[in-house]
């Protein structure tokens, strides 16, 4: 598949990947693929809080303040990027006429040093974008260990890495190949590490082989 220019649409339904896969890539390209690939999934206590966030978020549906009205909950798709998924929180912000989309997403710990958190709201106004026809120039983090909201500008470089990112992820989807095990300091905050094992693992085993000729074997 070939990406062009805004507004050209070359997905399909049945190629839509979910929009979470590029935060799950950023972080961490194994993990991503567990999870997209090999359908693994596992929640520790991190995942957990996370999770218990969003269905806070996701626990009302609409509601109104003076010049902004919020959704909860918000389907998103993207034919362009090809993907689909959700948004946390959509604030629409009253200017003039019209109603500006400003989603918010919310994390459990604290600002992260990479990109991954900033491309995948970036990601969640690109599918509002492309949905609404409108031009989204900011929305907003927020993390739970904080407690702080962190506007984020969508400007040029992060739009492109965002769309860059979404390419990457659809080809490694697409090549159904699970990345090497790199253990790393941020892997101790993985759900997935004990069914990653990546000291286990090696260099060479997908989590599922291991676990399936460990079933074999025992």
């Amino acid at each position: 598949m070939s990406y062009t220019t805004h507004k050209t649409y070359v997905f399909s339904e049945d190629d839509l990947i979910q929009l979470s896969s590029l935060q799950h890539f950023m972080y961490c390209k194994r993990q991503c693929a567990l999870i997209h690939i090999e359908q693994i999934w596992s929640e520790n206590v991190f995942t957990a809080e996370g999770r218990i966030m969003h269905d806070k978020a996701d626990s009302n549906k609409f509601e109104s303040r003076g010049n902004v009205r919020i959704d909860y909950s918000v389907p998103l798709r993207s034919l362009r990027l090809g993907l689909i998924g959700k948004a946390d929180v959509v604030e629409f912000h009253k200017q003039g006429d019209k109603w500006i989309p400003f989603p918010v997403e919310y994390k459990r710990g604290k600002p992260k040093i990479d990109d991954c958190d900033k491309v995948q709201l970036c990601a969640q106004a690109i599918c509002l974008e492309e949905m609404l026809n409108v031009e989204i120039p900011e929305g907003a983090l927020f993390y739970g260990q904080t407690h702080h909201r962190h506007d984020v500008i969508f400007d040029k470089a992060l739009r492109m890495e965002t769309e860059d990112t979404a390419r990457k992820v659809h080809a490694l989807i697409e090549s159904g190949i699970t990345p090497k095990a790199e253990y790393s300091k941020k892997c101790k905050k993985c759900s997935l590490l004990e069914l990653c094992m990546p000291k286990t693992c090696g260099k060479s085993w997908s989590a599922r082989k291991y676990l399936l000729t460990a079933i074999e074997e025992g």
